[in-house]
């Protein structure tokens, strides 16, 4: 495979044809290559991107309608090399016939690095109605010098009788899941009310190196 050429295509129009076909190709394939898939940051970002090339094909654009277009195609840029250097280029599941499938024939000469997150989570819990609870996380600590340490969260748990002892360690908790929102809404079935659930979480980069655990907390269901 050729180092000397960018992955990513140059015209605005080839570009997010690319990136489209890059992100449902992830989503399709993201288990198998144990891969995240982006959240839907990515997507807005997407159809930002596609209104301003779109704008800008009419007749009657401005200077303005370019900048906009220029500065959202700059920051969709950014977040997909993030996560193509972070996620797909270097990860083992991933195969010569993957990348071929996600037009990813080359990589990025100079390697990005990562740090992997020292802060651990607070987890606060929001009941937003029956069945319904949100968990809002925040870092204990500022984390604003290295934020690329801070790719996502990963949230494991589980649900228990109100009267079952509390687990000791979070080897118990046998669901997981994986986001990049700030808030993360579960919905649970009308059997589940009055049971708790039991969770704790922990940040990871974009590589799927991890910082500490939080404590285990629990919250009842509404």
């Amino acid at each position: 495979m050729s180092k000397s050429k960018d992955y990513i295509p140059r015209s605005n129009a080839a570009f997010l044809v690319w990136i489209k076909n890059l992100l449902a190709y992830v989503n399709v394939n993201f288990e198998r290559m144990k891969a995240y898939v982006p959240d839907d940051t990515m997507t807005d970002m997407v159809n930002d991107l596609e209104f301003w090339i779109t704008k800008c094909d009419e007749p009657n654009h401005g200077r303005m309608d370019i900048i906009a277009k220029n500065a959202a195609r700059k920051k969709l840029e950014k977040e997909i090399r993030s996560f193509v250097q972070g996620v797909l280029a270097r990860n083992p599941n991933v195969t010569d016939l993957d990348r071929e499938a996600m037009v990813l024939r080359v990589y990025d000469i100079i390697p990005t690095l990562v740090s992997i997150p020292k802060v651990r989570t607070n987890v606060n819990v929001v009941y937003k109605g029956a069945g319904l609870l949100e968990l809002h996380v925040s870092p204990e600590a500022d984390i604003s010098e290295d934020r690329r340490a801070y790719y996502g969260w990963k949230i494991q748990y589980d649900l228990f009788n109100a009267d079952a002892p509390a687990p000791e360690t979070r080897n118990v908790l046998n669901h997981g899941v994986f986001t990049r929102r700030k808030k993360e809404l579960f919905v649970f079935q009308p059997e589940d009310s009055a049971k708790r659930m039991y969770f704790c979480a922990r940040y990871e980069n974009s590589k799927g190196q991890a910082g500490p655990w939080s404590t285990i907390t629990s919250a009842v269901i509404p």
